[in-house]
């Protein structure tokens, strides 16, 4: 189904994995939050992330941190069995990713170019507007997980080419695809896919990555909603079969069919490779 695009691009290209969950999952606090939010229109929420980020990114002395604006809640309407729809939420908590990305960015980048990115006094003041008992929570039950330049494929596993699929596009140009499924589907499409690689190919990062995403995943309700939001980086690939390719590979795997896994990875490598080199151009 289509819906009204948001305005502008992000670059690079970040995709996005979301877990939303009933009101009543949430603490009282939460769901005063969300309720002042709950009516808004989806493509204005992320309309007002991405000029926020723009702000943040933008401002005169550097630092990329939210400092007190309430946070962004994102709402996915759900069809229940019964043909109506049922509202779910997603928390951006952003304090807290940006908190664990600076950590992340520390391990990788050192000396000057770290405090030119990231100044000390920045840091500092981000700590200090943390509250230490929101940020434990938060950072035990993160609602999102991002990607840049491309979708990890242990994201694939979790959804179908059938699951509920929503296209954000304008004038022939994709915006973005958001598919959504039950969590509970993801976690069994999961643990089916890391049963078949413990056996067929225990040495696959795969295995890894979808160990550790359905460890995630089985922190949150089993009523919950996983949406994968593509980002911009649709506009490259939809229609994809990527899903399917995942799949078909992880079964030829289990077969030990390896010409038909190979394949499987080739189709995969020609559609996403390409992509993941841009983060390496000039």
């Amino acid at each position: 189904m289509a819906s009204a695009p948001g305005s502008g691009r992000s670059f690079p290209y970040v995709s996005f994995l979301r877990v939303y969950e009933p009101l009543d999952a949430f603490s009282d606090a939460q769901q005063l939050a969300i309720l002042e939010q709950r009516t808004r229109e989806r493509h204005v929420t992320e309309d007002l992330d991405r000029v926020d980020a723009l702000r943040r990114i933008t401002r005169l002395v550097s630092d990329p941190f939210p400092h007190h604006e309430p946070d962004l809640v994102r709402v996915l309407h759900y069809p229940r069995s019964n043909g109506t729809t049922a509202p779910y939420y997603c928390p951006n908590q952003l304090a807290v990713r940006t908190s664990l990305a600076a950590e992340s960015l520390e391990q990788t980048i050192r000396g000057p170019l770290m405090d030119v990115l990231l100044p000390e006094v920045a840091r500092e003041a981000q700590q200090a507007r943390l509250d230490p008992e929101t940020l434990s929570e938060s950072t035990a039950k993160l609602h999102t997980r991002s990607a840049t330049w491309g979708v990890p494929f242990s994201w694939f596993v979790l959804i179908h080419e059938d699951d509920l699929t929503d296209v954000v596009d304008d004038d022939g140009e994709v915006h973005t695809v958001r598919v959504a499924v039950t969590i509970s589907e993801c976690i069994d499409r999961a643990r089916r896919a890391v049963a078949s690689l413990a056996i067929a190919a225990p040495e696959l990062d795969l295995l890894e990555d979808l160990t550790e995403l359905t460890e995630w995943l089985e922190l949150f309700r089993r009523d919950a909603v996983v949406e994968l939001d593509y980002g911009p980086v649709a506009d490259l690939v939809f229609p994809d079969e990527s899903p399917m390719d995942v799949r078909m590979g992880i079964e030829c795997l289990a077969e030990a069919d390896m010409t038909g896994a190979a394949a499987a990875y080739r189709r995969l490598a020609s559609r996403w490779i390409p992509i993941r080199q841009l983060a390496r151009a000039s």
